[in-house]
């Protein structure tokens, strides 16, 4: 079988990574905890109302409530707190507790962003990149990308490096987009990792180097990126930087599979087809054949049509 490539476009995460830490701070607090930040709050502590936000954004020693996470976040930003108004940002971009207002994010986010919070620094960033709130602008998400990426943010010196690629906002500059590249695959950046790998795989702005392709597609799938573990599927299928190794690469394509990778989900059928790997299975096959071919997969539908 031929070579499958990943072609890799990666889509610009939109505050996935501040959504998720949409504050740490509250997890395993008590609800003995609660009533004594309920207090220091209701006393106007903006350390303790941003706390009793976080608290109620994830449930913790609290019923979960979207908009008093919200009441709570407002009351500290108001102070000055630069999380509470990176926060309440978050929260006017996904529509959580607020009505979905972007522009009312950008006002937030540049509070906190000027006084030196690196997540609003990145999210201002990611609004300039897309237009949202803002008019589009490539050059000041830039600005912004830099400010996060000077203080360690690797979601901001991954999309340096893809601004870089694409010449948006500054000069196209490969070498340059892979330093960026690796300095967040350094800090544990799934999707940097895959980048860097499949820069090594390809051979694109570095030599080829299976080696360094395998290690860094091993790093990303360790954490669940599916297009690495796709990429890993194909390297022992075919036996690049590695010895061939059917049931390791039916292993890799079954994890891309099993999170919708249409790409992994078509190798997967065929492993099943031709008994590579796994134990010959026209059901199996079939199976995976159809949901690769129900998101479009060109060679999932052909190869379906060949087994009525």
């Amino acid at each position: 079988m031929h070579r499958l490539r990943t072609c890799f476009l990666i889509f610009l995460a939109i505050f996935v990574a501040g959504a998720v830490a949409l504050a740490r701070n509250g997890e395993g607090q008590s609800t003995n905890d609660a009533a004594v930040i309920r207090q220091a709050a209701e006393q106007g502590d903006a350390g303790a109302q941003f706390n009793l936000g976080v608290m109620y954004e994830n449930g913790h020693g609290v019923p979960q409530d979207d908009t008093r996470a919200a009441t709570w976040f407002r009351k500290a930003a108001d102070q000055g707190c630069a999380e509470a108004q990176n926060h309440l940002g978050l929260m006017c971009v996904l529509g959580r507790g607020v009505p979905q207002d972007y522009r009312q994010a950008v006002n937030w986010f540049r509070k906190a962003a000027e006084k030196g919070n690196a997540d609003a620094q990145f999210n201002l960033g990611v609004l300039y990149q897309n237009g949202h709130g803002v008019q589009q602008d490539d050059a000041q998400a830039v600005v912004w990308y830099r400010k996060a990426a000077q203080q360690g943010h690797a979601s901001a010196e991954f999309n340096l490096g893809l601004l870089c690629d694409a010449g948006r906002g500054l000069p196209q500059d490969s070498p340059q987009a892979l330093l960026w590249y690796r300095k967040a695959a350094e800090l544990g950046y799934a999707p940097a990792q895959f980048k860097l790998g499949s820069s090594y795989d390809t051979g694109l702005s570095v030599p080829r180097d299976y080696g360094q392709a395998l290690l860094w597609y091993g790093r990303a799938a360790e954490q669940g990126d599916l297009h690495a573990q796709f990429s890993l599927g194909v390297m022992y299928q075919d036996g690049f930087g590695v010895l061939q190794d059917y049931v390791q690469a039916v292993g890799w394509y079954r994890k891309a599979a099993e999170q919708g990778l249409a790409a992994a989900q078509y190798s997967l059928g065929l492993m099943y087809k031709y008994g590579r790997g796994v134990p010959q299975d026209q059901a199996q096959a079939t199976a995976w054949l159809r949901k690769a071919a129900e998101q479009g997969d060109a060679d999932a539908q052909s190869s379906l049509s060949t087994m009525r």
